[in-house]
């Protein structure tokens, strides 16, 4: 990958998660005096999107001047675009399509994006990533996702 394309997607996501995190500081706790409230998933989402995205920032910060002249390569703004379309599509399909569909189809379109041809594993991915996640939050913490609103 481009370290400047990096650096800036680093940043990015950066202040997505510290959005996210002070977002979701926002949501009231429990009203059952409960340890884990509605707030905690979201934020540790955006704690986990924040350790990460200062990894990459210190990846690409770190082997800046050992990789400045080798990579000459362009800037993934295709990939970037369509990912970024994904994501806005994700959200307003969220609530139409519920979690398990919209989660899958973006996933499928990101991970093609990034390593195309490789379709089944990106199915089987997809599928196992979008149900887990569903599973655990649902039948673990007792939240609730949207479900398929067509019908």
């Amino acid at each position: 990958m481009v370290k400047s394309f990096d650096k800036i997607s680093g940043i990015v996501f950066l202040v997505i998660s510290l959005l996210f995190i002070s977002g979701s500081l926002k949501i009231s706790g429990s009203a059952y005096g409960s340890a884990v409230g509605p707030k905690t998933y979201p934020l540790i989402l955006g704690i986990v999107l924040a350790l990460l995205s200062l990894r990459l920032l210190y990846e690409s910060f770190k082997k800046h001047a050992e990789t400045e002249q080798k990579e000459k390569s362009q800037m993934y703004y295709k990939n970037f675009g369509i990912i970024l379309v994904s994501a806005i599509l994700y959200v307003f399909l969220l609530e139409l399509l519920g979690f398990i569909i919209s989660t899958f189809l973006f996933l499928l379109v990101a991970f093609q994006v990034m390593e195309r041809g490789k379709i089944i594993a990106s199915i089987i991915i997809s599928a196992v990533f979008s149900i887990g996640v569903y599973m655990m939050y649902v039948n673990l913490l007792g939240g609730t996702l949207p479900k398929f609103a067509l019908f």
